[in-house]
């Protein structure tokens, strides 16, 4: 038996809509059981709460605030978007949340926020589809804030520190003792069956190949001209697949392949936001990956997640957070023939450690992932890890010995590493250019800083990644401290007024 729906004219309801502004959900669900008909059973049926539920908020004992329930409850009634301000499925508006923000930026008033909190679902509470979902939207709420933030002279303004300012209530991404609950449930927890029988279309499997091969096709341009060039293509892409997942029928091995898509595609948006320097609606999508990865039963998909989550901690001040995830990744693929998998995880706990001082335990990860490296590509590695060669082990090498204050070897791993062959990856050869002009400045040779800085920037001017910039910006402090001859003093100012330039 199908599920009753609601009609677009109750919609038009004068009084539903007076109801909808007011974020009075008791009177929303009397009224439109009373347009439509429907029984309270009904609507218990279409947003998933509980008849009794629903009957004392119709009587006004409950009220409806948690920002779940509420999209789950306006999801399921198939509320128009335009009507709330709220991040429903796939196609809302900019959410309210980002007005306090763009306000301040502005020298404005606000009107005051939404007196709901949107933060990511409890990651004690089980890891059902509906929070993956919830998680996923709610990552697309910080992305949306993060576009209406101001920059610095330092670049974007971070979310948290906007909110803080203005007093908004925005997502706030899991650090430290919660980044550690959801790794011990995505370890824990039994990844429920997925499926759904709505009055939506029968999603095919060719579907889902199709919305993986976009995915793909977004990764290679990315990796050839920076995040600027595809993050809000990356952005509308996961607003479908979650619109697939919530609208459509599918049985559990379609609805796992959609789930994987969701995983992917919510991991590669944090990837990119996080290179446009947007870094706390990076973490959000990262976690919402790991999310999604699990409703796939898709380990690979879940390490990769924890993968790009070590990367956020080490280069935002977390290093534990980058080990701890690294570490939890590399046990759930443990049983897989996945060596560039594994030894990706290794070149971020290794990262982790050197940004922690530890020395000898980063050189040991850096090793064990050469070897690793050395293997080839397993049966098990996933098709969207590319980027594992001796080049990159080379790269990150010369990473953590910068981070440890070794310039000399950090030198001749990033000769390396440039050297190498990586064909369309101007990004990653950009990177490895302004990490070892660092390197050359730091160890006080001042002329190879700035003839390797000049290529970094000849690159940044092509590519839009802010994280690249902000690379530079730190060669320009390191330039800016160092001593200097009068030919390499030169050098130097023409360097840092080139790189003062990428900001304009």
């Amino acid at each position: 038996m199908s599920l009753p729906s609601v009609p677009s004219r109750v919609w038009q309801d004068e009084a539903v809509r007076s109801a909808l502004a007011d974020w009075d959900f008791g009177q929303v669900s009397r009224m439109v059981r009373q347009l439509v008909p429907l029984r309270q059973e009904d609507v218990a049926a279409l947003t998933g709460l509980s008849q009794s539920y629903l009957s004392m908020l119709e009587c006004g004992d409950r009220r409806l605030t948690d920002v779940s329930r509420v999209v789950q409850f306006l999801t399921g009634l198939g509320t128009p978007p335009d009507l709330v301000r709220l991040p429903l499925p796939g196609i809302s508006p900019l959410p309210d949340a980002a007005a306090p923000a763009r306000a301040a930026s502005s020298g404005q008033t606000a009107s005051a926020p939404v007196t709901v909190t949107p933060t990511a679902p409890d990651p004690t509470l089980p890891w059902t589809a509906d929070r993956m979902l919830t998680a996923l939207r709610l990552a697309h709420i910080a992305d949306n804030t993060a576009d209406w933030l101001p920059a610095d002279a330092n670049g974007p303004v971070s979310a948290t520190a906007m909110a803080d300012a203005a007093g908004t209530d925005t997502p706030r991404p899991a650090s430290g003792v919660a980044l550690n609950s959801m790794i011990q449930r995505w370890d824990a927890e039994q990844a429920e069956p997925l499926r759904r029988a709505t009055v939506g279309t029968r999603v095919s499997l060719e579907l889902c190949g199709h919305l993986q091969g976009t995915l793909d096709e977004l990764r290679v341009m990315d990796k050839g001209s920076g995040s600027g060039a595809v993050a809000d293509l990356a952005r509308a892409h996961l607003a479908l697949v979650v619109r697939i997942l919530e609208r459509s029928t599918y049985d559990e091995v379609t609805g796992r392949l959609l789930a994987a898509v969701a995983a992917d595609t919510a991991t590669q948006a944090g990837w990119f936001a996080f290179d446009a320097g947007r870094t706390d609606a990076a973490r959000a999508y990262m976690l919402a990956g790991l999310r999604a990865a699990h409703a796939a039963a898709d380990d690979r998909l879940g390490a990769g997640a924890l993968s790009y989550l070590a990367i956020h901690g080490y280069s935002s001040g977390d290093p534990r957070d980058a080990v701890r995830a690294a570490e939890a990744g590399r046990r759930r693929i443990a049983r897989l023939d996945a060596p560039h998998l594994s030894a990706t995880l290794l070149t971020r706990q290794a990262r982790g450690h050197a940004a922690a001082g530890e020395g000898e335990a980063a050189r040991r990860a850096l090793g064990e992932a050469s070897e690793l490296c050395a293997r080839g590509r397993g049966e098990d590695d996933p098709h969207w890890l590319y980027w594992m060669n001796e080049g990159e082990i080379h790269g990150q090498s010369g990473s953590a010995h910068l981070a440890l204050g070794n310039t000399a070897r950090a030198v001749e791993s990033f000769g390396h590493a440039i050297r190498a062959e990586r064909a369309g990856e101007r990004r990653t050869h950009g990177l490895f250019l302004s990490r070892a002009a660092q390197a050359h400045a730091r160890a006080g040779d001042l002329d190879a800083a700035c003839a390797t800085g000049e290529e970094a920037v000849a690159i940044a001017e092509t590519v839009q990644s802010a994280r690249l910039r902000e690379h530079l910006r730190d060669l320009s402090a390191d330039l800016r401290r160092g001593g200097s001859t009068r030919r390499s003093g030169v050098g130097a100012r023409v360097l840092t007024e080139r790189i003062a330039a990428l900001a304009s």
